[in-house]
């Protein structure tokens, strides 16, 4: 599992070490990391000798951070150049660059875009103007010159530890950013690299340790891996049965949304859900049993289930009203249940943990503006957008409940401020039906995980996860299913775009390859 912290956990961890002396070690090794990350970006393109990099330095370690790797780029045969912009430069750093062979510019008010235009041609700009301990954006003739080389488009830029102007706790971005190929962050992967929008702008994310790891406190996001993946996913055994495989009631569709009905049904079949019952209009229903026969549809109680998906496509009376009984039913037994899309307006005062909601941005902006405590503040959509990692912990908060908030990084809360961080999709997913699609496979882990998530001998409690926090844990490994299986979908198409039905179709082949790529006795 990939940990992230907060600026202030890493800063509180270096402490200690920079007051006895140790600082200037920390600082060659995380200076000595970014360096080799530069090596392997040139050297994938041509001969390190001869290239050219430009150090953009700002004051501080940051900046010392990357004076000093420029320095050992340099006696590698790079041709190098650091644009200081601040007075206030790290003495060492700056004599160990000189003494390199090392260019230096200075930016003042006056000459950002000339300096922007001679270092966009380089082969590597490196990003350290601004670090962990920053507070706001770039300022005057640093964000003019950021502004310009964004416009110009570098070659490759690498920011340094994270790029300047990203909150490190948060991910929001201060603007200008210049958009980064590479982040080389050290000790620890920053928060604000694993929620958007700033993970949108650190393009691949290096992790350096520089020795300081054991020190670090509780993280602030989780990201499950494939070997997480692995350990968590569902895995029938010789004697399961269609009950013992979980049983999912689903209220879905309408008259109008019908699609959305057969897109959460058939990807539950998909994801291993052991029987799916269906409950809605027979308009639906026709619609659903055609697409997946395997289906059961009820027409009044649905009999024993082991959790409830509801919403998607929800639409007039009836059909609300299906989804009112079933979460009555659901609370009444202590089920868990996904809640997405039109049953999002339906929710009871004060939700369990293992309540899983799923709007995407806009829809958590109106459950947000809707709740008690929120209601006199207006939270639109680009709030959400803009800080998301703020706004999906005050809804699971506020709620009770897990939350998950859809995105290009995939956000899930738990009420208790647990949060997991998922990014393994493609943009190609952006697409009609794609929620859908989702929300049937948190259903289907649901209905099957439902005992092993509250198992304290099992693979949720073996994370260290108290037992509410575990159902984030559940969300996170089907935003992560539903992310892979739109990569792969995509790739099957040489990288292009793709439709909700070939993302479910690649759900099987997904969870395949992650409980199958580890198991000693596959053959």
């Amino acid at each position: 599992m990939i940990s992230a912290f907060t600026g202030q956990q890493i800063r509180d961890a270096e402490q200690p070490l920079l007051d006895s002396g140790e600082g200037a070690v920390l600082m060659q090794r995380a200076a000595y990391g970014l360096a080799q990350e530069v090596v392997r970006l040139v050297k994938a393109k041509r001969k390190l000798r001869g290239a050219s990099v430009t150090v953009l330095a700002g004051k501080g370690n940051n900046g010392g951070d990357g004076l000093f790797a420029a320095s050992m780029l340099a006696r590698r045969g790079m041709r190098t150049t650091a644009v200081l912009a601040s007075a206030e430069v790290h003495t060492e750093a700056l004599g160990a660059f000189l003494a390199a062979g090392g260019r230096v510019l200075r930016l003042d008010p006056g000459n950002a875009e000339e300096l922007a235009v001679l270092c966009a041609g380089d082969d590597v700009i490196i990003d350290a103007l601004l670090g962990t301990g920053a507070r706001g954006g770039l300022r005057d003739a640093s964000a003019e010159l950021v502004a310009s080389l964004q416009e110009l488009k570098p070659r490759s830029v690498v920011a340094c530890d994270l790029p300047s102007g990203l909150d490190a706790a948060t991910g929001e971005v201060h603007w200008p950013v210049l958009e980064a190929d590479v982040t080389v962050t050290f000790g620890g992967i920053k928060a604000g690299l694993m929620t958007d929008p700033g993970e949108g702008c650190a393009g691949h994310v290096v992790l350096v340790q520089i020795g300081i790891e054991d020190s670090l406190d509780t993280p602030e996001l989780h990201r499950l891996d494939a070997t997480d993946l692995h350990a968590l996913l569902p895995k029938p055994g010789r004697r399961s049965h269609k009950y013992s495989r979980g049983v999912l009631g689903v209220v879905a569709g309408s008259a109008r949304f019908a699609g959305a009905a057969v897109l959460s049904v058939h990807a539950a079949a998909m994801a291993g859900a052991g029987m799916v019952r269906y409950v809605g209009p027979e308009s639906a229903a026709r619609h659903v049993l055609s697409r997946t026969p395997e289906a059961l549809w009820e027409t009044d109680d649905p009999g024993r289930v082991q959790a409830w998906l509801l919403g998607p496509g929800v639409d007039g009376e009836d059909q609300l009203g299906r989804a009112g009984d079933a979460a009555q039913s659901a609370l009444a037994a202590e089920l868990p249940v996904v809640v997405d899309a039109g049953a999002l307006s339906i929710l009871p005062e004060r939700c369990p943990a293992h309540w899983i909601l799923t709007p995407h941005a806009g829809e958590l902006a109106t459950l947000l503006a809707a709740l008690p405590s929120t209601g006199e503040v207006a939270v639109t959509r680009e709030d959400v957008e803009s800080r998301p990692l703020h706004f999906v912990r005050q809804a699971a908060e506020q709620t009770g409940a897990t939350v998950l908030l859809k995105g290009a990084t995939t956000l899930v809360a738990s009420p208790s401020g647990v949060v997991f961080s998922q990014s393994e999709g493609t943009a190609w997913m952006a697409t009609a039906g794609s929620g859908d699609v989702l929300a049937g496979i948190l259903g289907a882990l649901l209905a099957q995980s439902a005992d092993s998530v509250r198992d304290d001998d099992g693979a949720y409690a073996a994370m260290g996860l108290k037992p509410d926090d575990r159902w984030a844990a559940v969300a996170a490994v089907a935003a992560s299913v539903h992310g892979r299986a739109g990569s792969m979908a995509s790739k099957d198409f040489n990288g292009g775009p793709i439709t909700a039905s070939a993302i479910m179709t690649a759900v099987p082949h997904v969870i395949g390859s992650l409980t199958a790529e580890y198991d000693p006795a596959r053959p």
